[in-house]
């Protein structure tokens, strides 16, 4: 199932993503201390444009990292001690970060595409896609990163051109 939104997110992608690439690494190097004034009326106007339920595209693109708090917590929802849990789910990059073996992510609900562990998920899917993080020079590439997956991130993106240039 290949939704709307995301045909649609494919299509845009293709002519924004370099403008968008260029205003993204413009504003990783200038001060941004007033975009935080803007950012949560954008936010706002982001969500309701986007439903992530018709998406999912982060869960099947992408993965969380997991912390050891987030390995700990599922690990015991998911009755895995966390030595099992990790060599079940996750594998270890050279970085030292876990993060799933492989995608889409196992605690997706494919039919539904809701999370499986909603409620103690990794605290990188809860602050996905991290549109109001702070400072937002310091988040920069991940947005660069997101705007490929994430229809959310790329709208954040489309509207700070409008408003920035």
């Amino acid at each position: 199932m290949y939704s709307t939104l995301l045909r649609q997110h494919k299509a845009k992608l293709k002519n924004a993503r370099k403008p968008f690439r260029r205003l993204l690494n413009k504003l990783e190097k200038v001060s941004t201390r007033g975009i935080h004034k803007i950012l949560p009326a954008i936010d706002a106007e982001v969500w309701q444009e986007v439903d992530c339920l018709s998406c999912a595209n982060c869960c099947k693109k992408m993965t969380p990292t997991y912390t050891p708090k987030d390995i700990k917590r599922i690990a015991a929802h998911t009755k895995y001690t966390e030595a099992a849990f990790k060599t079940k789910w996750l594998r270890k990059q050279r970085n030292g970060d876990w993060i799933n073996k492989s995608l889409p992510c196992q605690f997706l609900n494919k039919a539904t595409h809701k999370c499986n562990i909603y409620d103690v998920r990794p605290a990188d899917c809860a602050g996905f896609p991290h549109l109001l993080k702070k400072p937002f020079s310091d988040y920069t590439h991940v947005h660069k990163q997101n705007i490929d997956y994430c229809p959310a991130s790329f709208k954040m993106v489309e509207k700070l051109s409008i408003v920035i240039g």
